[in-house]
């Protein structure tokens, strides 16, 4: 039995997301050609081929973004056997689409990405997410391993470490740079090998990562989008930067994906742990950090 854990991040250059958020959606192996299976359906259901089969990519910063949700409310809601045709024809047609056809394609990217949540839910995956301040000081240092995978690694531990079973857990990165992926894998060896926590976190997580490419990969694609939702919609009390309220329906279905761990911390045997991080406002390691 095992556990992919699909990672991919949304605002990290943070030019104009509010936060930069690192995520991570789990899937146990027995449901992972299913859930891939209905996801696909569900492309060909609303955009009446695979989205995915050209140049475009089900990124959430072109399919959630501001101007899809101006369109998609350009007409009121288009029943859907007639919007997959047109989103459809926008899709093939490009540049000569019509106001019909680009409504329903935005329409159809909007109701597609709340299926594909509800798709996660059905089959009880995990969402977790590392949320990153936009002044957040780190470090040059390439030995260390950034707090926000540190954390993430974590909860992906307390989730694995609550089922009780053996089962062990396999972390899947987008593919970029090779020299990039590189000193990631360096800096988790260290983190597995070194720490107390990383070390523990060895007994369940294996340590070495795999890398595919994002527009290939259903699982990177769901975090991709788990990060983006969470950059832009989700608000705690601490989290003060802007959001935009009409992502709240979707933020919802992603708070329902969340995990909570109770552990004892301290003086406390019930603390609450869930899978997203309060706002990590310092990417350094503790011996780093200023005062």
């Amino acid at each position: 039995m095992a556990y992919f854990l699909f990672v991919d991040e949304s605002g990290s250059d943070l030019h104009n997301s509010p936060y930069a958020v690192l995520a991570g959606v789990a899937i146990e192996d027995r449901d992972l050609w299913n859930l891939i299976q209905d996801i696909q359906a569900a492309e060909i259901r609303y955009f009446g081929r695979r989205y995915s089969r050209g140049k475009e990519e089900l990124k959430g910063k072109k399919i959630l973004k501001k101007k899809v949700y101006r369109q998609a409310r350009q007409l009121p809601p288009i029943p859907e056997s007639e919007r997959c045709v047109l989103a459809q024809s926008c899709l093939d047609e490009g540049s000569t689409a019509g106001k019909y056809e680009i409504t329903a394609l935005a329409q159809a990217k909007l109701a597609y990405v709340s299926e594909l949540f509800n798709i996660c839910s059905r089959f009880r995956c995990k969402a977790f997410a590392s949320i990153v301040s936009r002044n957040a000081p780190f470090t040059l240092d390439n030995d260390y391993l950034r707090k926000d995978y540190a954390y993430l690694f974590e909860r992906f531990f307390y989730f694995l470490e609550y089922l009780r079973t053996l089962c062990s857990g396999i972390i899947v990165f987008d593919d970029i740079e090779k020299s990039k992926n590189l000193l990631l894998v360096e800096q988790m060896d260290r983190y597995f090998k070194r720490t107390t926590k990383g070390r523990q976190q060895a007994g369940q997580i294996i340590p070495e990562p795999f890398f595919v490419h994002s527009d290939l990969t259903t699982g990177v694609q769901i975090a991709d989008l788990i990060a983006y939702v969470v950059s832009w919609g989700f608000r705690t009390g601490e989290m003060t930067e802007p959001k935009r309220d009409e992502l709240d329906n979707l933020v919802a279905q992603v708070c329902r994906l969340r995990y909570r761990a109770i552990r004892e911390v301290g003086d406390n045997p019930n603390f609450v742990i869930w899978s997203f991080t309060g706002v990590i406002t310092d990417l350094r390691p503790e011996d780093m950090q200023d005062g």
